[in-house]
C-alpha cells in the first residue's frame, strides 16, 4: 500500500512539474518570442496592417471597405446602399452575410456567394452590376463600353472583403472620379499609376490597386 501511494505521488509530482514547465515554455516564453520577432521584423503587419490618415487609423490594407452614401432611412434594414461616386469603388460584396446568432452585436460575416457559373441569380447580379458600372462611370465626353468592364468590377471575391482591384478597374473609374471631384483626369490617372502594385516577387499574383490607400491619396489631392 505504501509503495502504491509513493508511486502515485511520484507520478503526480512528475505530471505537475511537466505541466509547470510546459505552461512556462508554451504559454509564456514561446508567445513572447514570436511576438518579439513579429514586432521587430514585421511590426506593421503584426499590428493588423493598419492604414493611418490624419493621425488616426482609418482601416487595414488587408480588409476592403465600401464607400456608400448615407442611408435615407437608417432604420430601414432593406434599403440598398448607394455608392458614393466621388470615390473609387471596390469589388462587389455579394457574399457578405449578417450576424444572425449573437444579436448583441451588429456584425458582417465574410463569405463567398457559392453560386455556380450558370446560376440564374449570379447571372442577374453580374448583368446588373455591369450595367451599373457602365452607367456610373460614363461621363460627358467619355463613354464606358460594356466590353471594357473587367471581371473584378462585377464579381465579388471569395471573402467579399478584397481590399484590391485590378488596374483596369481603377483606370475605368478615373474619368468619373475626376469629374465628381473637379480634378484633372491626368492628375487622377497619376494617382492610380502611383498606387498600382506589381506581382509579388515579380511572379506571384496579379497587379493590383489598394482602394483604401488610393482614396486616401484622392482625398489629399482634393484637399490640396
Amino acid at each position: 500500500m505504501n509503495t502504491s501511494l509513493k508511486n502515485t505521488a511520484r507520478l503526480l509530482g512528475a505530471g505537475l512539474r511537466a505541466l509547470l514547465v510546459l505552461s512556462v515554455v508554451c504559454g509564456l516564453l514561446y508567445p513572447l518570442a514570436v511576438t518579439g520577432v513579429a514586432q521587430g521584423l514585421l511590426g506593421g503587419r503584426a499590428d493588423g496592417s493598419e492604414v493611418r490618415d490624419g493621425g488616426r487609423t482609418v482601416g487595414s490594407s488587408l480588409i476592403g471597405q465600401r464607400y456608400d452614401l448615407p442611408k435615407q432611412d437608417p432604420d430601414d434594414p432593406d434599403e440598398v446602399a448607394r455608392p458614393d461616386l466621388r470615390w473609387f469603388q471596390p469589388r462587389p460584396s455579394n457574399g457578405l452575410g449578417v450576424n444572425g446568432v449573437n444579436l448583441r452585436y451588429s456584425l458582417l460575416l465574410s463569405g463567398a456567394t457559392n453560386r455556380a457559373a450558370d446560376d440564374a441569380d449570379l447571372t442577374a447580379w453580374v448583368t446588373e452590376a455591369k450595367a451599373a458600372v457602365v452607367a456610373d462611370n460614363s461621363v460627358p465626353g467619355h463613354r464606358v463600353r460594356p466590353e471594357d468592364v473587367p471581371a473584378d468590377a462585377v464579381t465579388s471575391s471569395g471573402s467579399g472583403l478584397d481590399p484590391d482591384i485590378s488596374p483596369a478597374y481603377a483606370k475605368l473609374q478615373v474619368h468619373r472620379v475626376a469629374e465628381r471631384n473637379g480634378l484633372p483626369v491626368r492628375q487622377v490617372a497619376g494617382l492610380v499609376a502611383a498606387h498600382t502594385e506589381g506581382r509579388t516577387l515579380g511572379f506571384m499574383g496579379e497587379p493590383r490597386v489598394n482602394v483604401l490607400e488610393l482614396n486616401i491619396a484622392l482625398r489629399q489631392a482634393r484637399g490640396a
